[in-house]
């Protein structure tokens, strides 16, 4: 199986051309205010209508109206909305593009809160008080039995995405912070790597 590839937090054009560049399947904008990575809708807009066909891309929101989440996905025209923030199962299905929710993997996380989300996609991450370290690979790979479009994130580097997809088995990773240069830049070498990487297992799980 082909284990997509999701680079996050894309602030620039040239960052987004080195991610396709490097195999990227998807590009993660991220629209929630006093981030690290955020970016203004309208400049998203001048990138996503540049780069190429078949290359989806995701708008991050973070417990915002729904109604601001419409405007801006309709505006910039992103292909999937990404829901990272304490939003209930009946708010997700309220869109009518696809949408991706993020869990946060931490102590009280419970894998069959996955079967309320009738959703594209359920993305696993470390909590949001973990600066440090990667996301816990065992309650990932419990997330794994409620849902066949597990997204895997949280501290993923090229040093670590082979072993992480070998252990989980998601049919996504999402990178921003593992393949940065600083907070907001991109590292080109860094991205080409970790793609190289999980393509690597995935050749070597074929076997």
């Amino acid at each position: 199986m082909t284990t997509r590839v999701k680079i996050c937090g894309i602030t620039n054009q040239k960052d987004a051309y080195g991610a396709i560049e490097a195999g990227a399947d998807a590009l993660g904008f991220i629209f929630v205010p006093e981030t690290p990575r955020y970016i203004q809708p309208s400049d998203a807009a001048k990138i996503i209508e540049s780069i190429p066909p078949f290359i989806s891309t995701v708008g991050v929101f973070r417990n915002e109206e729904k109604l601001l989440i419409d405007r801006i996905v309709s505006e910039i025209g992103v292909t999937y909305i990404q829901l990272h923030g304490s939003e209930t199962p009946e708010y997700c299905a309220d869109f009518t593009r696809p949408v991706i929710k993020v869990f946060d993997l931490n102590d009280s996380f419970d894998p069959r809160i996955i079967d309320s989300y009738r959703v594209s996609a359920h993305l696993v991450d470390k909590p949001k008080s973990n600066n440090e370290g990667i996301s816990n690979w065992n309650l990932a790979l419990n997330a794994r039995r409620y849902t066949d479009r597990l997204i895997l994130a949280g501290g993923l580097t090229p040093e670590n995405v082979s072993e992480a997809i070998q252990y989980v088995n998601p049919y996504a990773v999402d990178v921003a912070s593992g393949v940065e240069l600083e907070k907001g830049r991109k590292d080109l070498c860094k991205m080409k790597k970790f793609i190289q990487e999980a393509r690597k297992t995935e050749l070597h799980t074929e076997e």
